[in-house]
């Protein structure tokens, strides 16, 4: 079993700024792909970003590429979102999750664990 636990979320304008934060406990978080998922009211979940085991290969979704940045610290068992430029587009409510892969890999349904989200609001 991974726990996963968000923080970060919260109002912000639009142009903005917010770091959403993942901390894992568990089993070995460096043998897990990170992955963010958002889900806005009355929409499917869908993809945000992912990250290899290592940290070394990012994926993004084509509508927060350039704004958004996926990061993880294997020492700290933590994966992090920095989300610059936000619109209203991206009021959802967030995920992390936890995916027992070799690849990042973009299908909710393929993630093993998940948080309990955190929720981001982008004003205007």
């Amino acid at each position: 079993q991974v726990q996963l636990v968000e923080s970060g979320g919260g109002l912000v304008q639009v142009g903005g700024s917010l770091r959403l934060s993942c901390a894992a406990s568990g089993r070995t978080f460096s043998n897990y792909v990170m992955g963010w998922f958002r889900q806005a009211p009355g929409k499917e979940r869908e993809f945000v970003a992912a990250i290899s085991r290592s940290g070394a290969s990012t994926f993004y979704a084509d509508s927060v590429k350039g704004r958004f940045t996926i990061s993880r610290d294997n020492a700290k068992d933590a994966v992090d979102l920095q989300m610059n430029s936000l619109i209203s587009e991206d009021t959802a409510d967030y995920y992390c999750a936890a995916d027992y892969s070799v690849v990042p890999r973009t299908t909710p349904a393929t993630y093993n664990y998940w948080g309990q989200g955190t929720q981001v609001t982008v004003s205007s």
